[in-house]
Formats: C-alpha cells, sequence, structure tokens
C-alpha cells in the first residue's frame, strides 16, 4: 500500500525508507484518523481519512523525519495526489503573498452552509483545474469581496479566500475551520529552513546532531528489552536486564570571538550557544577578541581579571576534543601576523602562532564563520585564516554547520 507515494518522494528527494513506509501501513491498520464510509458504514475496510488534510498530515508524521524535507515533501503530495506538474506553483503561490492583507480580513461573519447547501457549490474535480481556475481569479481581481462565489474574498461561498463555505477549496490566509480546505500542501511554511539561511536554535540543535556519536556509559539503570525478551524466553521466567544509559561521548570545545565587529553578530552566537549547550553532554568554552592569543576567559564581565593561558589550556584538553573556532576572522592583518599587533595590548607572540598551535594539538579543528562566504575573498584575514585550517572554514547556514560537524565526526 502506498508504493507509489513511496517513489514519489524518493522522486523529489525525501529520503524515505521502507521502514516509514511499514510504520505509515501500521498507522492505517490501527484507524488512526480514519471514519467510516458513508455508504458503507458498517464496512472496516471502506473507511476513509476524516479529511484530506488529516491524510496529509498522518503521511507527514511517519515519512518525514527531518524538517529539511517539509518542502520537498510538499511538492511531492502534491504531485502524487494531483498531477501538479503543468503548474508552476511556486510562482502562483508566490502571488498569494502579495494579496492584500485587507482582502483577508473578515467583516462579515463566517459562512455556515448546510451539506445539502455545500453538495450544490461547484467543485473542480481535480487540484489541478482548481489551482488553474485560482490562477485565473489572481490575474483578473483587483480589489476586496466578500460574501461572493467567484473571487478570492472572505464569507462567501468562493473557493478562493477565507471564512466562507466550500467542500472544495484553497484556504488564503485566515484559520482552518471546516477541515476541508483541499489545498495544503503549497504552503511554504519552512522555507526558512532553506540551507543559506542563518539558523535559529532548534535549527541549529539539528545540524550539530550529526556530531553526536553515542556509548553506553556509567551505571547499569536503564532498561534493555530486547535483552530482557530474549533473557526470559529462554529461562521461561522473567529475567530484566539492565544497562548503561547511551551518552553522547563526543567532546567539544568551542572558542567565540567576542566583541567589535561581531557585535553585530550576537544574536547568531547566542543561538549558537544555546543550541551546543543543549546538544553536548561535554562542551567547554571560552572567549577571544579577534584573534587568539595567549589567554583566553570565560567571563566577559571579569576578562581582564580571571584568565586561562591558552597554554594551560591546551594541557587540559584532549586531542579527542573537536574544537570549533566562531568568529567573523576579520581583523588587521597586524593581529594575525605581527608580535604587538593586538588592538588591546603589546602580545609577545603573533596570533598565527597560538592558532598553529592549536591546530597541532587537537585532531579535529574547524572554523565557523557568521559573514557571507561570498565575502571571504575581500578580507586578507580571512583568506590566510582559512588556509590555515585547511579549508575547514564553515558559513553559519545549515549547509554550512552540517559540512562542519560532518568533517569533526570523522
Amino acid at each position: 500500500m502506498f508504493i507509489k507515494l513511496f517513489y514519489t518522494l524518493r522522486t523529489y528527494g525525501v529520503p524515505v525508507t521502507t521502514r516509514e513506509l511499514l510504520d505509515l501501513n501500521a498507522a492505517l491498520e490501527q484507524g488512526l484518523m480514519m471514519q467510516p464510509h458513508p455508504e458503507f458504514p458498517n464496512d472496516p475496510d471502506m473507511r476513509t481519512f476524516a479529511s484530506r488534510e488529516d491524510m496529509y498530515w498522518l503521511i507527514k508524521l511517519c515519512m518525514v523525519k527531518d524538517e529539511r524535507h517539509f518542502d520537498k515533501f510538499d511538492r511531492a503530495m502534491a504531485d502524487y495526489f494531483d498531477g501538479m506538474d503543468s503548474l508552476d506553483i511556486d510562482e502562483l503561490m508566490a502571488k498569494l503573498t502579495h494579496i492584500p492583507q485587507e482582502w483577508l480580513d473578515l467583516k462579515l461573519d463566517p459562512k455556515n452552509l448546510t451539506e445539502e447547501q455545500r453538495r450544490l457549490l461547484k467543485k473542480y474535480g481535480s487540484l489541478e483545474e482548481l489551482m488553474k481556475a485560482l490562477e485565473e481569479r489572481l490575474k483578473e481581481q483587483k480589489e476586496r469581496h466578500q460574501g461572493g462565489s467567484k473571487w478570492v474574498g472572505t464569507g462567501g461561498t468562493s473557493p478562493f479566500g477565507a471564512y466562507g463555505d466550500h467542500p472544495e477549496g484553497v484556504r488564503v490566509g485566515g484559520e482552518s475551520r471546516k477541515r476541508s480546505a483541499v489545498k495544503v500542501w503549497e504552503q511554504r511554511k519552512y522555507r526558512n529552513l532553506d540551507d543559506d539561511n542563518l539558523l535559529g536554535t532548534r535549527q541549529l540543535q539539528m545540524a550539530l546532531r550529526n556530531l553526536r556519536q553515542f556509548a553506553r556509559t556509567g551505571s547499569a539503570d536503564e532498561l534493555d528489552i530486547h535483552e530482557t525478551i530474549k533473557r526470559t524466553a529462554k529461562k521461561g521466567i522473567l529475567d530484566i536486564y539492565m544497562q548503561p544509559e547511551r551518552r553522547n561521548r563526543v567532546k567539544v570545545l568551542m572558542l567565540f570571538d567576542i566583541g567589535g565587529s561581531m557585535d553585530i553578530h550576537i544574536d547568531a552566537l547566542e543561538k549558537l550557544f544555546s543550541a551546543a549547550k543543549n546538544e553536548f553532554k561535554t562542551l567547554e568554552f571560552f572567549y577571544f577578541h579577534n584573534c587568539l592569543y595567549e589567554y583566553v576567559w570565560k567571563d566577559n564581565n571579569r576578562r581582564h581579571n580571571e584568565r586561562m593561558p591558552t597554554m594551560e589550556l591546551l594541557n587540559k584538553y584532549g586531542r579527542e576534543y573537536r574544537v570549533i573556532f566562531v568568529g567573523d576572522a576579520s581583523m588587521s592583518p597586524y593581529e594575525l601576523f605581527t608580535v604587538g599587533g593586538s588592538v588591546e595590548y603589546m602580545n609577545p607572540e603573533a596570533g598565527i602562532v597560538w592558532i598553529i598551535r592549536v591546530l597541532t594539538h587537537f585532531d579535529k579543528v574547524a572554523w565557523l564563520n557568521p559573514e557571507k562566504p561570498e565575502y571571504w575573498g575581500y578580507t586578507q584575514t580571512i583568506v590566510e585564516i582559512k588556509k590555515l585550517f585547511e579549508g575547514h572554514m564553515y558559513p553559519m547556514s545549515l549547509h554550512g554547520v552540517e559540512e562542519m560537524t560532518g568533517y569533526l565526526a570523522r
């Protein structure tokens, strides 16, 4: 069941496996979101989904395991159910986003029809025909409409708009009431997950998750259900087997550039820091300014009084730590290459010396840069630091963080 759906999702780049397909079929066998067929109420084999929207959400729940693929899933669903290839859906939905808000503000009581009245309304028969009709309306409509039966509006029987009543419509704005809108698949709610966008905390956690490597450590305080079943079957009596909890064994050391040109990136840094704290059991962090020198600190308010010598940092944390520099790598070349080049004091050794020591000490070191990659080539120090890191400088985007964690996890 749903074999065609399975291959359609894979065609659109959604990485589904037979496991997800089996989960969906199991949910259907349990009658999840199903209702009796109106003509065959006593036949369990003739049950139908409560609505297309219910069907959409169940399939999405079972088949999509990563938020990055929501947009691909929407496209696949449109193709699977109604063959939407002949329409430029992206262009059409972009037009919907430019409809004036006043067209969608409710100024009449929401329309509520009887079932008999709803059956008399025109249906287009397929999503493709419905969307073609919407495309024509958007070309022709010039003003707000309410209470009508044709245009994009509110409170009427038109299949396009909000707060109206139609058994086969495209809801534009507003909120779901009758759960009968057939156009759910192209809402594009997750475009902010684009690989090139700066990330929120949730998306950062998902990207950092690639760096997790689990091992069982500590005392045996977690039930191993599979081993318990195996032992019980073998002995004929209940034999409970406990095991240590699975913990992320990856150790992460993060060095944050703070102040100066990094001030404009403070929101992104806070989200990254929050995501990392939630994701890694073993996380150490320190701050530096512009370039790494002979000391780092943990509290910016006490940076002049409570410092850790960088050499002590190298002695304290072993090679197994994955090190992530976070900064724009933008500074005067003197700060990187020259003794006394720091903007704050006369540093006895050039910053590049300390960066090389870190690169030499730890097995895996990467640099995460909040500046857009297209600007990197215009700043000498970014170019030089990227060379030092043998290309392991990554942008702070979904794709960039994933590439970074992929390198650090190897």
